[in-house]
């Protein structure tokens, strides 16, 4: 898992893509520029270690079901872009570096204010004892940009039967322990007040998966 918030913060400020809805976008991109510095300032005297991914895999009927739980050192707004922006930098890859999910295509469908459909093609690697290839997919997916949430099904993809998931970016108030008295706040524009201004947001990221393959026997 990639780990820049340095790089990724410049990427998100450079290359904002413009917003579906169009709402707040000056807004959006000061907070996540404001927020950049406040991770860029910290660094050393209060460096933040992304936790290690939870994962939890059932199988019921068939359906296997993976939950996952990620924390990331950046603001919601500039994780979720990680997931729906195809110019920014790959969010998975190996220990080799090597891009575990690759954006090949991306068309939108249809816009509604902050919620989109879009078409997306990726391919995924796989390693199977010394051979190695990817596996192209064609998906659909929905996205709201306010909300910070999204899902996604398959249209097209070779040896499963199902493959669909979901995913959700809350905000984790890295610093109000120290700055808000440690009473937690309960949004954004509390915390932003009780902290001055000058406290961290991470992100948490869940993710539902329920996948099952094809059988040929």
């Amino acid at each position: 898992m990639q780990q820049s918030p340095k790089a990724e913060f410049k990427k998100s400020e450079n290359n904002r893509s413009k917003s579906v809805s169009e709402m707040n976008t000056n807004n959006v991109d000061d907070e996540v520029m404001e927020q950049g510095k406040l991770w860029r300032d910290a660094e050393k005297k209060y460096p933040w270690y992304d936790a290690p991914p939870k994962v939890k895999v059932t199988t019921k009927k068939g359906l296997c079901h993976m939950y996952i739980e990620l924390t990331f050192g950046l603001p919601p707004r500039s994780v979720f872009e990680l997931f729906t922006n195809p110019d920014n930098l790959p969010l998975f890859s190996d220990k080799s570096w090597r891009q575990l999910l690759v954006n090949k295509k991306r068309k939108v469908l249809k816009r509604d204010g902050p919620r989109q459909i879009v078409e997306v093609d990726k391919v995924v690697a796989w390693d199977f004892l010394w051979w190695s290839g990817g596996m192209p997919i064609n998906l659909i997916a929905v996205e709201n940009e306010k909300d910070l949430r999204g899902k996604y099904k398959k249209q097209k993809m070779k040896f499963m039967k199902v493959f669909k998931g979901s995913y959700k970016v809350e905000p984790i108030y890295v610093d109000f322990e120290r700055l808000c008295n440690q009473k937690e706040p309960k949004s954004p524009e509390e915390y932003k007040k009780c902290s001055g201004g000058q406290g961290k947001i991470a992100s948490k990221v869940t993710m539902d998966q329920i996948f099952s393959a094809i059988s040929y026997f």
